[in-house]
């Protein structure tokens, strides 16, 4: 997905509430930000990295399938592509991504 405020290219990814389990956080945050309801699977390698503030942060990804839902663009989120592997290679703004994308092609 693009993300014009930053304009890179990335993996839905956002903060978990107040007592909300990892895997409910990560379907909630695709589909608010892809408008894609899906389906959970396995588990994939972790992120970390210190954001503009100095902040450490921790990211955990998932599979995930589709169930239904259609990408509409807004202020957060203005593209989506569907890929294939090489070419999200090409598109990821981060080598963190890539590593996550590698762990989901084995």
């Amino acid at each position: 997905m693009h993300r014009p405020r930053y304009d890179d290219w990335t993996f839905p990814k956002g903060k978990c509430r107040r007592s909300e389990a990892d895997e409910a956080c990560a379907l909630r945050e695709v589909e608010e930000e892809t408008g894609l309801r899906c389906r959970v699977g396995r588990e994939l390698a972790s992120t970390s990295y210190t954001d503009a503030r100095g902040r450490p942060k921790i990211v955990r990804y998932w599979l995930m399938e589709p169930l239904e839902g259609e990408f509409a663009e807004g202020d957060e989120v203005d593209s989506v592509r569907w890929v294939d592997a090489p070419t999200a290679l090409g598109l990821l703004s981060y080598e963190r991504d890539a590593a996550v994308l590698e762990d989901a092609l084995r």
